[in-house]
């Protein structure tokens, strides 16, 4: 009786062992789960945080954005004009220049007929 005692004491020590792992593997799995969970969140903050940056220094700087453009417009303008200027100035004479070259026209033999005739 006292060897079926000891095995039926060794039984329940292991039942209590089992539930003891069991117990021990739940928690295991349980903070392995809300340390993923406070994982996801401290990730999504910081997401937030640098998008909440970057709007940030997007609205910072989305002016000289604009004030370049305003600036190549100007420098643009003041171009043009110099280029008109510029055309109106001159039209005249190339015309002029044009002209001469088609009406004032000098017969002459090519240079290399003139080399095979001497």
């Amino acid at each position: 009786m006292s060897q079926s005692h000891g095995i039926q004491t060794l039984l329940e020590a292991e039942k209590e062992a089992a539930k003891i792992v069991e117990q021990a593997r739940q928690y295991r799995v349980q903070k392995l789960k809300d340390a993923r969970s406070q994982a996801a969140k401290e990730i999504e903050d910081y997401k937030k945080s640098k998008e909440e940056e970057f709007k940030a220094f997007e609205a910072q700087h989305a002016g000289t954005t604009s004030n370049a453009q305003t600036l190549v417009d100007k420098e643009t303008e003041v171009n043009l004009k110099n280029i008109t200027e510029s055309f109106n100035k001159n039209k005249e004479q190339v015309v002029n220049k044009l002209i001469d070259r088609v009406v004032l026209v000098k017969p002459e033999l090519h240079r290399n007929l003139s080399k095979v005739e001497a």
